[in-house]
């Protein structure tokens, strides 16, 4: 017997969802590997008061995460750490330089929308195209 499954529209919101915020975890990933390099990025994270060997599991989790969400893959379930990973940089980074994403150091607007993003993500489920779908509330 095989299972029909009929997509709403609110499947494909999250697909759409889903998808973007595992691009840009993957480019944000991408940022600390091939520009900032993983030294700089350990350094970066010492300099703010972090061990900085923190800086590898950071971007794992990003890669990971992104690979997770852009393939619907216990995406859902990833986009809350993810969300944490991005609540630190706002703690550490970006929170002193206020809210707006165009102040000098970038503001925490930016990420306070990508986390509330990861959430309905987390919310809605993985939606359309996912290769493992997993809807439960």
């Amino acid at each position: 017997m095989t299972t029909v499954t009929v997509n709403s529209k609110a499947d494909y919101a999250a697909f759409l969802l889903r998808l973007t915020m595992g691009i840009f975890f993957l480019v944000h990933a991408g940022l600390k590997i091939f520009v900032f390099t993983p030294a700089g990025t350990v350094g970066f994270f010492a300099s703010l008061g972090v061990p900085g060997f923190l800086a590898y599991p950071v971007i794992l989790l990003e890669v990971v995460g992104g690979i997770a969400l852009v393939l619907g893959y216990y995406g859902r379930w990833l986009a809350i750490p993810l969300a944490l990973d991005l609540l630190g940089a706002i703690v550490l980074v970006h929170g002193p330089a206020g809210f707006f994403f165009t102040n000098p150091h970038g503001g925490w607007e930016y990420l306070a929308l990508w986390i509330v993003g990861l959430i309905a993500v987390f919310l809605l489920g993985d939606g359309a195209f996912a290769l493992k779908r997993d809807n439960r509330n």
